[in-house]
């Protein structure tokens, strides 16, 4: 079964929480609540987390601070987070945001489905990362089996079979990638999250190249164009 992905909602306000669970409900991944910058930070040192929507205004550590500390640990610091704020000062305030690490900034009230959809687009490119590493992981494995199992017969029959299974997963994975490009592409998406996908793209093709060459009769060398 496929882990759903995890996004965190901070806001001082129980029926702003209410209101985003409401939203995001139809996203059908775990919805995690903090009332306080605070209990965002603790939330963080446990939980991996898509993406996290951020209430500016909040007693005590607000949103500007709080992601201030989440881009300092190096655990939390790639963790897309969208600011949302119920006040307007105006293009510096929005400035502070993004100076803070925010890859958007939304004033209340905003747009239910326009929420809905940049959410989306962080938790694909989420879900699509998580899968890499799954890929890379047995990729790994492969490697190291391969160099203690020697070169039996039953051992070379077990590694092509794992690399078939692992192509075979690693393919569903590059369609996956490139049709949510192209979702971002037609849709003139945030800066960020385009960045965020092209980044996974030349993973995955370093990815694919490895695979390659450890196809038998390659010699070390890539099948693949480059």
């Amino acid at each position: 079964m496929v882990q759903k992905a995890k996004i965190l909602l901070v806001d001082d306000r129980p029926e702003n929480l209410l209101a985003l669970e409401a939203i995001l409900s139809a996203l059908d991944q775990t919805l995690v609540r903090a009332s306080s910058g605070e209990e965002a930070l603790k939330a963080l040192l446990t939980d991996d987390f898509a993406v996290i929507l951020l209430d500016v205004q909040m007693p005590g550590m607000d949103g500007f601070e709080t992601a201030a500390h989440i881009k300092r640990r190096e655990r939390t610091r790639d963790i897309p987070i969208i600011f949302l704020t119920a006040i307007n000062h105006g293009p510096h305030h929005t400035f502070r945001g993004y100076a803070a690490g925010a890859v958007d900034y939304i004033s209340k009230p905003f747009d239910p489905w326009v929420l809905r959809a940049k959410v989306s687009v962080f938790v694909e490119l989420y879900m699509k990362n998580c899968q890499l590493r799954e890929q890379a992981a047995l990729l790994r494995l492969q490697l190291e089996g391969g160099g203690k199992s020697g070169v039996g017969g039953g051992s070379k029959e077990q590694s092509a079979g794992l690399l078939a299974e692992l192509s075979a997963r690693l393919a569903a994975v590059e369609e996956q990638a490139e049709a949510l490009s192209k979702q971002l592409d037609d849709e003139s998406a945030d800066a960020a999250a385009v960045a965020t996908a092209a980044h996974l793209e030349r993973k995955l093709t370093g990815l694919r190249r490895a695979l390659d060459a450890l196809e038998p009769g390659v010699g070390g060398t890539s099948s693949m164009p480059s």
